[in-house]
């Protein structure tokens, strides 16, 4: 049985929602919060094995909660949201940076057109995050409260430097991640260089709504060029474009953006698949491809064909992955060159980002990280 807790402040939303995990063989209801502050305590009490948890509560907000229960007792955490504010996005991406897993547009009541597919997908992402083996998380804000005595993240892998490289030209940069993957990707562009002038091409699996407000925090984060790809879209040195909603992104060879409504791939759409493989067959050994954090093998196969046409390819390291699939499955088939966590993805494109790419070394051994 999976053990489900749920944190919201509506007697009426937390009803439909005991009624859709009622429904569910699998699923065990083990507590109900109505605020913030009573749901650390009942993650304390029930032991849960993932918690659905609103953002905007009274007393405790989903944020600080999700903050508080990292910090004591990890626990995979969804956060739901009716509001995709941007400032209701903000807390939600806040609350990944924290620890929590995932974020879904909260159901529509019954009888809504929608509702059985939200349902479906709430129940869905449940099922999946319930796997998911999370660790205590502080990093983020330890400096900011100063009363937490507990443990911190392990401190970014340290590698030897890189041998005098063999350059060539370098165009773009395409990134793809899913679960665990957006910590991954605001620690990416905070790190880069303001010197860094590639293009950033970002498929980020995220709960429907969400990928307009997560750009816009991003780029006010960052303090980066961030924009949701457009058809036809020229892109731009030192910019970052992420897939839109339900649509595939990939590229021409002179640099415009391709969206794409074909079926999924991998069961998803936007695809990290989609991306790489346009990426390899318009820029070949002129571009780089990072996987990071994520369920699943999305990406995998076609950062192997990106590697084999040359490009430089990167996995985020399983000691910094929060789920080492995605990347774990490029490391399995020879895909990644290189695998680093994402401050030393950072440094490494760094390294790059002037148009040029260390390809190896100067006596044809490929340059650090080698999976």
């Amino acid at each position: 049985m999976i053990k489900v807790m749920i944190a919201d402040d509506s007697a009426t939303v937390r009803t439909y929602l005991s009624e859709i995990l009622g429904a569910q063989k699998d699923f065990l209801l083990v507590g109900e919060a109505k605020d913030g502050d009573e749901a650390v305590q009942l993650v304390k009490k029930t032991s849960p094995d993932v918690v659905v948890m609103d953002i905007q509560m009274p007393r405790m907000n989903g944020l600080d909660a999700t903050r508080k229960i990292m910090k004591e007792n990890p626990v995979p955490i969804i956060i739901h949201s009716a509001l995709l504010a941007q400032d209701q996005v903000e807390k939600t991406c806040w609350a990944m940076e924290a620890g929590a897993v995932s974020a879904l547009e909260k159901p529509e009541g019954p009888g809504h057109p929608r509702f059985s597919i939200m349902a479906r997908k709430l129940v869905d992402t449940i099922r999946v995050m319930a796997g998911v083996k999370v660790v205590r998380r502080c990093s983020a804000f330890a400096k900011k409260d100063a009363s937490y005595d507990g443990p911190v993240d392990p401190a970014p892998e340290k590698t030897a430097p890189a041998p005098a490289p063999v350059r060539t030209a370098l165009k773009l940069v395409a990134v793809g991640a899913s679960t665990g993957g957006q910590p991954a990707i605001r620690a990416i562009l905070s790190n880069l260089s303001p010197r860094f002038n590639l293009p950033l091409l970002v498929v980020l699996h995220i709960g429907e709504g969400f990928i307009k407000g997560t750009a816009g925090w991003m780029g006010k984060l960052t303090q980066r060029p961030v924009a949701l790809a457009e058809q036809n879209m020229m892109i731009q040195p030192g910019h970052v474009y992420f897939a839109p909603d339900n649509f595939h992104m990939g590229i021409t060879p002179n640099g415009r953006i391709l969206l794409n409504d074909g079926a999924p791939m991998n069961g998803m759409r936007p695809s990290v698949s989609f991306l790489f493989h346009s990426v390899a067959r318009a820029y070949g050994n002129r571009a780089a491809g990072v996987i990071l954090s994520g369920m699943g093998k999305d990406g995998a196969e076609e950062l192997k064909l990106m590697r084999d046409k040359g490009a430089v390819t990167i996995a985020q390291s399983k000691a910094t992955a929060t789920v080492f699939g995605m990347p774990g499955e490029a490391v399995r088939l020879g895909a990644a060159a290189h695998t680093m966590g994402p401050e030393e993805i950072a440094q490494f494109l760094n390294s790059l980002g002037t148009g040029q790419l260390p390809l190896q070394g100067a006596n044809g051994a490929a340059a650090n990280h080698l999976a």
